[in-house]
């Protein structure tokens, strides 16, 4: 086959949509069976409702009109200039993804790549023979360790835990809540559901960092809990290349700084295409150059509040800043809230 794509989740499942629709003769492998759930903030920014629905994918959800910052009393709004975002449930973006997949014939089979060859005609996975290998696995990709691209690194170790609430929604925006030792990202997505992400350093159970925020804590009372408490972690990973041979890193698979900034989908989506062309060309330091292009934003962006909020001083200026300089904070959402392009 022309590519075979490793990891069914939304980098792999777009992956496999724009390959198809070039042409190429495409598989996907994801060891999960049916439609997959992952701790994750669930916002789609603007750019990434643009990007699935160039696809023909239009998963339903809530409409988010923009970002809030809070911090006790204090707030800063930002309004996406580009349309409105939409809080989506992950199984909900999943499941129409895959359909869109199957629709357009592409075979996804639950299978779990174990040994990975590679020569100058392309790739064997498990005896499986393709041109070229997509590695879309995931946070800790296996594949990446198995070609030598992962780097270690010695910064904070960032976890992310999620639950839902069946509750009707407060606001259309997503709320960041800012603590002293870490972040609450409040998603409505859906009429009834409300999901509450919290991304810390420090390793607790979801209800201790739950207590950091009154705010929340408050507008939760008497609220039933709709699922359990998911997690994900550390969500540092670093590479040393985004491709090797006949592989190409799609998704978090090819790096993640910190979900902060909430981009991954819309990242993911950029660079689903941006793989399907240097495969097209033959030619994957074209991918690599792309890569770097597409995230550049983000990652400074991230690394730059990574950074800064590490410092409790900082930290705690943050929001009062955002609403002196409201110009700024909507530029800033305004730049990440855009489609992913090189």
């Amino acid at each position: 086959m022309d590519l075979l794509i490793v990891g069914g989740g939304p980098a792999g499942l777009a992956t496999a949509l724009h390959a198809a629709r070039a042409g190429l003769d495409v598989a996907v492998w994801e060891q999960r069976a049916g439609t997959v759930d992952k701790a994750c903030g669930e916002g789609l920014m603007p750019g990434a409702v643009a990007a699935l629905a160039a696809l023909g994918v239009h998963p339903p959800g809530h409409d988010l009109r923009g970002v809030r910052y809070v911090a006790g009393p204090r707030r800063a709004d930002a309004a996406f200039r580009a349309g409105p975002g939409r809080g989506v449930r992950r199984t909900v973006l999943h499941a129409a993804l895959r359909e869109a997949v199957l629709t357009a014939g592409v075979r996804i089979e639950q299978r779990t790549a174990r040994h990975v060859e590679q020569d100058e005609q392309g790739a064997v996975v498990d005896g499986t023979r393709a041109r070229h290998l997509v590695a879309a696995d995931g946070l800790h990709s296996p594949i990446r360790r198995a070609l030598g691209l992962h780097r270690p690194h010695r910064s904070r170790r960032r976890h992310g835990l999620r639950r839902h609430y069946a509750l009707a929604p407060w606001s259309d925006h997503v709320e960041v809540h800012w603590a002293h030792g870490a972040e609450a990202y409040v998603t409505p997505v859906a009429d009834n559901l409300v999901g509450i992400a919290v991304l810390t350093a420090d390793r607790a159970p979801y209800d201790d960092h739950l207590a950091a925020f009154p705010e929340l804590r408050e507008r939760l009372a008497g609220a039933t809990t709709a699922g359990p408490v998911r997690g994900a972690g550390p969500l540092r990973q670093d590479t040393s290349a985004r491709t090797a041979g006949r592989t190409l890193l799609v998704g978090d698979a090819a790096g993640y700084v910190d979900a902060l900034t909430g981009e991954g989908i819309a990242l993911a989506l950029g660079q689903a295409p941006a793989a399907v062309r240097a495969v097209l060309h033959g030619d994957l330091t074209e991918y690599e150059r792309q890569w770097w292009r597409l995230t550049r934003h983000h990652r400074w962006l991230t690394h730059a509040l990574i950074g800064a909020t590490s410092v409790p001083r900082v930290r705690a200026a943050l929001v009062p800043a955002a609403q002196r300089l409201p110009w700024l904070f909507s530029a800033t959402v305004d730049a990440l809230a855009g489609p992913a392009r090189a």
